[in-house]
């Protein structure tokens, strides 16, 4: 029964990575490499969109949302993971837990697969097959 969690430990450990990675990059600015790039980036900071019952916000605001967002959903997964993990919560549980993950993630999966580049695909593939392996493993244990 214990063998899934070696799994469900590594996909935990590098949600928190990622987590952390994707944070930094929070902090990072940007600099145009040309004139279009100086236009675009001008666009994104200071254009902003009439989004209704007084709402105006820019796209470098939503953006800004959106990835926090990302990372807070790593971090809240990892945290879970972890604390559950800790606690020795039974075989039920976590497979409920587990199976929430993968859809969750998996969704999650396929939108960077299709939307982001290369770090986020690989963290995140890892996270899925972490959680996949997990799955099959704790299945399998009873």
């Amino acid at each position: 029964m214990k063998n899934y969690s070696i799994w469900l430990k590594a996909a935990a450990i590098f949600q928190l990575i990622f987590s952390i990675i994707h944070a930094t990059t929070l902090l990072i600015t940007q600099r145009p490499n040309n004139e279009t790039e100086n236009q675009l980036f001008t666009l994104i900071d200071t254009y902003q969109f009439d989004l209704g019952v007084g709402f105006h916000r820019t796209m470098g605001e939503l953006i800004l949302v959106f990835s926090a967002s990302l990372s807070l959903l790593y971090a809240f997964g990892g945290l879970i993971n972890w604390y559950l993990l800790r606690k020795t919560a039974g075989p039920e549980i976590m497979k409920g837990v587990i199976t929430i993950n993968l859809i969750i993630f998996g969704i999650c999966f396929g939108l960077i697969v299709v939307f982001a580049f290369l770090l986020p695909i690989i963290l995140t593939g890892l996270v899925f097959m972490f959680l996949i392996l997990s799955r099959f493993l704790i299945r399998n244990s009873n």
